[in-house]
């Protein structure tokens, strides 16, 4: 293997995409041209292009002075090819120069040198040049230019932070080094006394990838743990927080949840549910291994830094089967601009899958609950605790929820979590009367379906209300119409099954469940323990066994551990095994003491209750107390 000192250049254009939504032959033309001037100049300086793909350009020089005085050029010929053209139509590139050790392979040069090149480019600006400080030191004698230090940046895939500057071509600069001695954590001290648009460029410590970088290794189809869907797939992985303040990181699970929610309203998409994604926050995980946990093609990922009122996203869209960037772009936005964003990526997404909308998926999809800002972190924070389904947490998410509504009464989404804390009370015995915790669900879940009529997780809640009435009918048509309404949404097509096994039809709600797992391979728990249930009443004893099994290895404690090992006992009692029927009773006794034929029978939701009674019976002969 071959390897050699090279200085890289790597280049791509800003806003490319916008350019060709707005006119693509237009914009190719202009690329073509923009091309040929940098093709030239890298030749004239004595370069190489050796990677370039759509925008964006990669080459190679003999010495980092020849490739940072290329770079000078060629931003500064852009600017006169651009000169006649309108702002919104002048194509600016990006520019980033890194000096390391590359791979040789055949025509091609790989490696770190290269790819922190590519992550040097994300940091320029519009028209700019960034240097690593290998090029730096090699270059800030030789050549009659300015120098800002940019600080440490944290790159993608890179162990060790990169030391970062900015080249100033300005006269009045020429032979300036600005802010060398400051430290890479003084950039908010430093907002103080800085412009804005400086504070933004010091502040973009992005870590990112571009169409133009090296192919990643592709997912292998073969290793899919579940086979491809006959439909596009995508797993959103948590965008990451680099705002450097744990506290925003809420802002960056916000808009992963929002972009997923979008998404899963599609119907010609396939989208892994936000619980099954999230296990891979804050992991080094790389794409084709979660197409392969997952079973997708495509994958988004991406990161979000705030800074005050400002916020830079970065998002990317990855082809895991062919290792390809279908897109990627940065977006340099005010946080009251954040709602807009997510429609864009949004829309970015469905139109490089090439899905067409109906038009209720586009009315649904750029709803929003509220356009408040402040509300939408707030509601976000509460996401954070509502999740772990607990009680202290679910009791921490409702306060979150009640403030988002304090700053925003008609937020919709907001009183619908808010139903659903009341509901995990009652469900779980976590307030004092549960009667009433199901009133205060019902009636929010009312108010926010006045707010917004077409909100799946009103229907999927009052589904799950008219369950508990007994309503068997209506939580069905409720359940349903929130599916209908989210079609990838992994816990609503779960709380459908649920509603169908116990309104009596079990085979149906088998493979509703079997749906709702696909959508999200990491699913709750729960799902396992009415599953089994499920295949019970199906007359499947070998299948609920199995089901019962994974959900203990996950809870081997608590109260529903124990109605697992009363599962258990019907089942093996329905293989006529007597023996392991009996040895399970006593589990879910030692499991729970409380446990009790009563206790049991009052949490059964059937609407067949002569089926349940006579599984009373059968449990009171293996020996469950009374």
């Amino acid at each position: 293997m071959e390897r050699r000192l090279a200085a890289i250049l790597a280049a791509d254009v800003v806003g490319y995409s916008r350019l060709m939504e707005v006119n693509e032959e237009a914009t190719v033309r202009k690329l073509n041209a923009c091309r040929q001037i940098i093709d030239g100049l890298v030749a004239d300086h004595r370069g190489r292009v050796f990677g370039s793909a759509g925008d964006s350009v990669i080459a190679e020089f003999p010495s980092p002075v020849e490739a940072v005085r290329c770079a000078v050029d060629i931003q500064q010929e852009l600017e006169v090819h651009n000169a006649d053209l309108p702002e919104d139509r002048r194509m600016r590139f990006r520019i980033g120069v890194n000096l390391g050790d590359v791979i040789v392979e055949g025509g091609n040069l790989l490696g770190d040198g290269v790819n922190i090149a590519a992550r040097l480019e994300t940091l320029a600006d519009a028209g700019g040049i960034s240097l690593s400080r290998p090029v730096f030191d090699q270059i800030k004698k030789p050549l009659d230019l300015g120098y800002e230090y940019l600080g440490e940046h944290e790159v993608k895939n890179i162990a060790e932070p990169v030391r970062v500057y900015r080249v100033l071509t300005e006269p009045e600069a020429a032979g300036k080094i600005i802010g060398e001695t400051r430290r890479a954590q003084s950039w908010k001290r430093m907002s103080l006394v800085a412009t804005v648009a400086v504070l933004i460029g010091v502040a973009a410590a992005v870590t990112w990838l571009k169409p133009w970088a090296p192919t990643l290794e592709p997912a292998s189809v073969e290793r899919m743990v579940f086979p491809l869907p006959d439909k596009p797939s995508i797993a959103v992985l948590p965008f990451d927080n680099l705002s450097g303040d744990a506290s925003q990181g809420h802002v960056a699970d916000g808009l992963t949840e929002d972009i997923t929610t979008a998404l899963s309203q599609v119907s010609r998409l396939f989208v892994i549910a936000r619980n099954s994604t999230f296990v891979y926050k804050g992991k080094p995980v790389k794409v084709q291994q979660v197409a392969e946990d997952l079973g997708v093609r495509y994958v988004l990922e991406g990161s979000v830094q705030r800074s005050g009122d400002q916020v830079r996203v970065t998002a990317q869209l990855i082809d895991a089967v062919t290792g390809n960037h279908l897109w990627a772009e940065r977006y340099d936005r005010d946080m009251t601009e954040l709602f807009a964003l997510q429609d864009e990526i949004t829309n970015r997404i469905v139109v490089a899958l090439r899905i067409k909308l109906t038009e209720g998926e586009q009315a649904r999809i750029h709803r929003k609950h509220t356009r408040s800002v402040e509300a939408g972190n707030l509601l976000s924070r509460g996401v954070e605790h509502f999740y772990r389904v607990n009680k202290t947490d679910n009791a921490t998410a409702r306060q979150w929820f009640e403030k988002a509504i304090e700053v925003d009464s008609g937020y919709a989404l907001a009183y619908a979590l808010l139903a659903w804390t009341h509901w995990f009370d009652a469900f779980h015995g976590w307030s004092e009367t549960r009667e009433e915790s199901f009133e205060r669900a019902a009636s929010l879940a009312e108010k926010a379906r006045a707010l917004d009529d077409a909100l799946p997780d009103v229907y999927a809640l009052q589904g799950a209300i008219h369950l508990f009435k007994r309503e068997y009918d209506e939580a069905i048509a409720a359940g349903e119409k929130a599916v209908a309404y989210s079609p990838n949404h992994a816990t609503n097509t779960a709380l459908l099954a649920l509603i169908l096994h116990n309104a009596g039809r079990p085979k149906e709600a088998i493979q509703t469940y079997k749906t709702a797992m696909r959508l999200s391979p990491y699913y709750p728990a729960w799902f396992l323990e009415d599953l089994g249930f499920t295949y019970l009443d199906a007359k499947q004893p070998d299948e609920a066994l199995v089901a019962f099994e994974k959900f203990l290895e996950r809870k081997p404690s608590a109260i529903h551990s124990a109605h697992a090992h009363i599962g258990r006992a019907l089942a093996y009692d329905a293989l006529s095994q007597e023996d392991e029927a009996r040895a399970e009773v006593a589990k879910a006794v030692e499991t729970d003491s409380g446990i009790s034929l009563a206790k049991f029978g009052q949490h059964s939701l059937k609407k067949d209750r002569s089926g349940l009674e006579r599984g009373l019976a059968t449990l009171r002969e293996l020996g469950l107390p009374e």
